[in-house]
């Protein structure tokens, strides 16, 4: 009887050539090393990177009111912004001395390029600006930096700790937190800054004959700019904030001559209320309310310290690293009469979101081995899940030299594709047991069986997967932000299902010689 010449299509040869191979049980361990790695020092987030780019042209032209703004700044500028490619929408605002007008890309845009964009077209159309605008600021928006992963509201449990000292320590604390490696910004909001506050009498004003226009010029000879005097009043007094002159404090302040009156000088603590003090002007503030930290519900000012990382660096790790270190200043903070609550930690978030999923891959693919040990075997259910752990460590691995991150999104790829991951190796599983039952091939060998196999199903495989993979390629062209949203699915599982193809290939007639026994009939 001739032997009949087999054809080896590319899932035959790499059956054939892995095999009997010695390297290809230290290839699998290291494979679910490879994975195993991947998995500790992949970057985790709770969600996907979205590429938001755009920004704010800030041109000044001192003394120009909003209507000339309009005429000369804002509308030369707009069709000048325009003619940028990508951008999506403009938005302009005209103001007495100022023009801003925000730029919107459209989503999905790459940052750098687009501020480059836009700062160069700025930039080469300057001679079109008038004579007397200012050099425009063009501040750029990130979206990295600008979202913070950890948020602190930090507390006075000292009664006798006022919100400027609250604020003058937070200041030292967030110079030390923005050392921290990857942090991008440190912000505090809620924040109470030192500054001398003139409450002046309407009454004694009249008194001594002197009008708020006098006071404004005795201490504009010496302060940097206008002081701001606020029209409305505070218990039948005037207001005077942004108060910044070369005296160092309220006693120097109430001492500056505005007039005089009957012979005498007239000083400003005359006319009212100096003193040192937090900033009234500012009608922000900031209040917290916990149960934590025998608060008990009380409503109390607070300074609320923000955190951002740096583009592509792991929140997990950052979180830890800022917890960590809080914690080696717990002392410190408690002896300055200082306490603090964790009101937001994406750190903490991501990693409970990555592990829970993480968890329920774990359970799924139980699952799976459990139907297969009633349809297939036991031995070969074994077989078909040992490359499932393997099929997600190269995916993982893979979109890490990508750049991407395990996020909730990319997690819910590969959850989504675990039921396509075991189909190429259920198939192959499945066609050798069915030879290996076949009295036909008795004599055949089980290297011969598995290799013989595993190459009758690879074209009808290849063409199966790769009609699957076809079905995720529109979800490339998606835009805006549900696009890049749902970026991690057509990344991942195309992924993924390739890689499921070469393991069922190459390790499943591998594990069958060393699993499986060849039964005689």
């Amino acid at each position: 009887m001739s032997k009949e010449k087999v054809e080896f299509n590319i899932a035959g040869k790499l059956a054939k050539g892995f095999i009997e191979h010695p390297l290809t049980f230290i290839l699998s361990i290291f494979i679910l090393v490879l994975g195993y790695l991947t998995l500790n020092y992949m970057p985790r987030e709770e969600n996907p990177q979205i590429k938001v780019a755009g920004g704010a042209i800030i041109v000044p032209m001192p003394g120009a009111k909003a209507d000339q703004i309009q005429k000369v700044i804002i509308e030369p500028l707009e069709k000048k912004v325009r003619e940028i490619k990508g951008v999506e929408n403009i938005f302009s605002i005209a103001k007495d001395s100022v023009g801003i007008i925000q730029v919107q890309f459209y989503v999905g845009e790459d940052k750098e390029t687009s501020d480059i964009k836009l700062y160069d077209q700025i930039m080469k159309n300057m001679d079109d600006m008038p004579k007397d605008a200012m050099q425009p600021i063009i501040k750029t928006m990130d979206i990295d930096v600008d979202v913070p992963v950890v948020s602190l509201a930090f507390y006075a449990k000292d009664k006798s700790l006022s919100e400027v000292e609250l604020f003058k320590k937070l200041n030292k604390l967030a110079h030390q937190v923005n050392n921290i490696e990857n942090v991008a910004e440190v912000q505090l909001k809620g924040k109470r800054i030192e500054q001398v506050n003139v409450l002046i009498s309407q009454k004694k004003l009249h008194k001594y004959k002197i009008t708020l226009g006098q006071v404004a010029h005795a201490l504009s000879n010496i302060t940097f700019s206008l002081p701001d005097i606020k029209a409305d009043m505070s218990d039948g007094r005037y207001i005077i904030t942004g108060f910044k002159s070369a005296v160092k404090n309220a006693k120097d302040a109430g001492n500056i001559v505005i007039d005089s009156y009957n012979g005498k000088p007239v000083y400003l603590k005359d006319l009212g209320k100096v003193y040192q003090g937090a900033d009234i002007q500012s009608k922000k503030i900031a209040l917290l309310s916990s149960k934590l930290n025998k608060l008990d519900n009380k409503i109390i000012p607070q300074v609320t310290m923000t955190i951002s990382k740096l583009k592509g660096a792991n929140t997990v790790t950052i979180s830890k690293k800022l917890v960590d270190f809080l914690d080696s200043k717990k002392e410190e903070l408690k002896k300055d009469g200082i306490g603090y609550v964790l009101t937001r930690n994406d750190g903490y978030t991501a990693n409970h979101a990555v592990n829970e999923l993480v968890f329920h891959l774990e359970i799924s693919i139980v699952i799976i081995a459990i139907l297969l040990i009633f349809s297939l075997g036991f031995r070969e259910a074994v077989i078909v899940s040992l490359t499932v752990p393997m099929i997600l460590a190269l995916t993982l691995f893979t979109g890490w030299m990508l750049g991407e991150t395990i996020n909730r999104i990319t997690l819910f790829a590969l959850l989504l594709s675990l039921g396509l991951l075991v189909d190429a190796a259920i198939i192959v599983i499945e066609n050798i047991h069915r030879h290996m039952h076949d009295p036909k091939l008795n004599k055949h060998s089980l290297k011969r069986i598995a290799i013989t196999a595993t190459n009758e199903i690879g074209n009808p495989t290849n063409v199966a997967t790769i009609a699957i993979i076809m079905t995720f390629i529109p979800m490339f062209f998606v835009g805006g932000m549900m696009g890049q949203f749902m970026h991690p699915l057509p990344v991942f599982v195309p992924i993924a299902l390739m890689f499921s193809l070469v393991i069922a290939y190459l390790f499943t007639p591998y594990f069958v010689t060393k699993l499986l026994k060849k039964k005689d009939h």
